[in-house]
């Protein structure tokens, strides 16, 4: 469970930056909301290597 607790604290990190960006027009927080998105699909790959291994485990 401390995988989806880094996840959605994670997420809700980026609430700052994707404000700034569809609000504001921030082009930087866009660029930062970008990065972040692959940090994401990075985090999600793992966990659902995670749940696979774990499955496959019993």
């Amino acid at each position: 469970m401390s995988k989806y607790g880094n996840l959605k604290s994670f997420v809700e990190s980026l609430e700052g930056d994707f404000s700034k960006f569809y609000e504001k027009s921030n082009k930087a927080a866009g660029t930062r909301v970008r990065k972040a998105m692959l940090e994401l699909q990075k985090m999600a790959k793992d966990i659902r290597t995670d749940v696979q291994n774990t499955k496959n485990a019993d």
